[in-house]
């Protein structure tokens, strides 16, 4: 019944993103309409989250009547100071989404209207312990931008589109929604412009459904922590799902991530507002993580969750500095120059608590190539750091058909063994590509959460095994695969045969007695 309403939410969503994006066609390419769109959506929430926030204070206080959005904006700035204290931010009445969309198509310096609104709203929060979360956050809704037309008139036809577009989104409670709908906009915009992927300055988006994944394993047995981290974060869904998972009020100390794309760090910081975390709860940073990490002050980190980018180049060994970098140096060896994947586990093992859980989404080369990946691999083994690794099914991620799996650390393990999961089949075809259930999510925590051998699915093996095994980390190597061909009786089948050939004496007798009597 969920799984239902679920698709029906999408289903609403899609269709709505979908006519904005009909009418907004040939002016903005996909790359910009998905920030275009984003921004707006933003604009939206925020507005739409002070005004609530507000009412709900002076209907408490016996005022139902009162609305925010019909307030004169001299009597609403008596409440800058407290807003910007709670929220961060502060928008006057007139300012508004909702008041905005009553006037937009008769306001012929609309594209004026909506900068000065939007730099009003990011200069709220200057000088507070706010502003570098709200910096530059619509920098990538450039209303003034020739791509939107190359008239004011052509440019303010489109931003009418745009907010009604934004308007008629249904998108109801935020909390309450069986779908994350801001995530999944955001998923869906990324299929829509597929052919313009390689534009996008190598953005990678996790699943939700694999987010769930991943955030329930780092998380099991758990039901609060003191913070979270994402050291490759992106658009911040899978720090997003450890709030909606554990609740956010359990995640004691907020959300931490570090993204190197800065359309992608305004995106990022723009879903925790969108998912109702304040300010003072995350702390994104936009950097290399590898080389200039931000979060120093901050680690250990009880949760990580990550989806870091498959084989990306790093300065690794020409940077002769990184080999005592504490993050690295224990290994003893660098991730070669040209796959950064292992780095990205040293970062993420140097940064977790004792008593945490990682959980990362690996390229499957890192899992059995030679050289310097197999030193690393030799240093998390023989430090009995590797708790689990997971098989996951091919085609699940946008952009790549390549069968992925997870790894699985821990600081504290009960057992000197590592757990391999085959959970390759467990997942429906939807379209050109595959997903994961409910169903399928439950199947894969139960058997990690369980930790025993189960014939064709998983297999615990000792550490000094897998020594043996050259430190291979392949589920393949240790996992055997059920033979799913039809087996054969070969006495079965010798006995049929004989009766076939038996069969056919009798009736080539039987022909040559017709032909005989013919012929005679």
């Amino acid at each position: 019944m969920a799984d239902n309403k679920k698709e029906q939410e999408r289903a609403e969503l899609h269709r709505t993103i979908w006519g904005i994006a009909d009418e907004m066609r040939g002016s903005v390419d996909g790359w910009d309409f998905k920030s275009y769109i984003l921004g707006m959506l933003f604009y939206r929430y925020i507005s739409e989250n002070i005004t609530n926030y507000i009412n709900r204070g002076e209907w408490e206080t016996g005022n139902k009547s009162f609305d925010y959005a019909t307030l004169d904006d001299a009597t609403a700035e008596n409440t800058r100071k407290d807003m910007v204290n709670v929220k961060g931010f502060f928008i006057l009445p007139s300012q508004l989404f909702e008041n905005i969309c009553k006037v937009c198509d008769k306001d012929p310096n609309l594209n004026e209207t909506l900068e000065q609104i939007f730099t009003a709203i990011e200069s709220s929060a200057k000088g507070t312990a706010s502003e570098d979360d709200f910096k530059g956050l619509f920098a990538d809704l450039d209303v003034n931008s020739n791509k939107l037309g190359a008239t004011v008139i052509k440019r303010n036809e489109k931003l009418v589109k745009l907010l009604r577009g934004v308007e008629q989104m249904k998108l109801g409670d935020y909390q309450d929604n069986t779908i994350d709908a801001f995530g999944d906009a955001y998923e869906y915009l990324m299929g829509m412009y597929a052919s313009n992927a390689g534009k996008s300055g190598g953005e990678y988006y996790t699943p939700q459904e694999v987010s769930e994944l991943l955030t329930k394993l780092a998380t099991l047995g758990k039901t609060a922590v003191n913070k979270v981290y994402d050291p490759a974060c992106g658009s911040g869904s899978l720090l997003l799902k450890a709030a909606k998972i554990l609740g956010k009020d359990n995640v004691r100390q907020g959300f931490f991530g570090q993204e190197i794309n800065l359309t992608t760090y305004n995106l990022c910081r723009i879903n925790m507002f969108l998912h109702d975390i304040d300010y003072d709860k995350f702390d994104i940073a936009c950097e290399d993580t590898l080389l200039t990490p931000q979060h120093w002050d901050d680690e250990p980190f009880e949760v990580i969750v990550s989806n870091p980018p498959y084989s990306i180049k790093w300065k690794g060994d020409d940077d002769i500095t990184l080999i005592n970098d504490p993050r690295f140096a224990p290994a003893g060896v660098l991730a070669p120059k040209s796959k950064a994947d292992l780095a990205f586990i040293m970062h993420s093992l140097a940064w977790l608590s004792t008593n945490g859980t990682a959980a990362i989404v690996c390229f499957p080369g890192v899992m059995y190539r030679g050289g310097a990946e197999k030193k690393i691999r030799q240093y998390l083994i023989d430090n009995n750091y590797v708790d689990a690794i997971v098989q996951l099914p091919d085609n699940l991620f946008f952009g790549t058909s390549i069968a992925t799996c997870i790894m699985v650390l821990k600081k504290a393990k009960r057992d000197n063994a590592t757990l391999f999961i085959d959970a390759s089949k467990e997942c429906v075809k939807v379209t050109n590509s595959n997903k994961l259930t409910d169903e399928n999510i439950q199947h894969i925590v139960e058997t990690f959460a369980k930790r025993e051998d189960k014939d064709y699915v998983c297999k615990l093996v000792k550490n000094s095994d897998v020594a043996a095994a050259d430190y291979n980390l392949s589920v393949s190597t240790y996992v055997e695969q059920e033979d799913t061909r039809e087996k054969v009786d070969i006495k079965q089948l010798n006995a049929r045969l004989k009766e076939i050939v038996a069969h056919e004496d009798m009736l080539r007798k039987e022909i040559d007695k017709i032909i005989e009597e013919i012929e005679g």
